[in-house]
């Protein structure tokens, strides 16, 4: 894995309809290192724990690849009238990353940084903050459809992360990939 961007943010409302939600989902690029706890990235905030968040899913990590993906959809829909590249965070990933893909990464697997160990423990759930930064109501439905989810990371060795960095993926049991993970909990949204 190769971290191309680290990405940030602090709680803020989000316009759904007529609802003003509050959402850490709106991430922006950051230079330099990053320490890693816990709890995540400092200068991150998560707001709705249960969900995004806590010490299985402190990190949220998203092959760069899958932009392509987002940016067709949208044009699709005509949300983006322009071809223009989305920004790195975008999805709301901390690490924007070239590989491995859902169908690679297993959980348990271990990403080695530097000076950070870091462990997969979960693919990414769409919500309805996610439909909203799409700006279409099936962009959850899409996600589930094409299984471009990311993945969930823990801290098991608290450090410092940067863009520019690369990890040596240590394997776990291999038992479940995140691409079979996802698509097990949303089989439902795939029919």
């Amino acid at each position: 894995m190769h971290i191309r961007s680290i990405n940030i943010g602090t709680a803020r409302r989000l316009r759904v309809g007529e609802r003003s939600l509050l959402t850490g989902i709106g991430k922006s690029p950051v230079q330099g290192a990053v320490p890693a706890g816990p709890l995540g990235l400092h200068g991150d905030e998560q707001v709705e724990l249960s969900i995004h968040g806590g010490l299985q899913k402190a990190v949220y990590a998203y092959p760069a690849v899958h932009y392509a993906f987002w940016q067709a959809q949208r044009l699709e829909r005509g949300v983006s009238l322009f071809d223009e590249a989305l920004p790195p965070g975008f999805v709301g990933e901390n690490l924007t990353v070239d590989g491995p893909l859902e169908h690679e990464i297993f959980v348990g697997d271990e990403l080695h940084f530097p000076d950070c160990v870091l462990r997969v423990t979960a693919p990414r759930e769409p919500c309805s903050k996610f439909n909203a930064v799409m700006g279409f109501a099936q962009a959850g439905r899409a996600m589930a459809m094409a299984g471009c989810c990311g993945y969930y990371l823990a801290v098991d060795q608290p450090g410092t992360l940067a863009a520019g960095q690369t990890a040596t993926l240590v394997p776990g049991q291999r038992g479940l990939s995140i691409a079979q993970a996802f698509a097990a909990k949303f089989a439902k949204h795939i029919r």
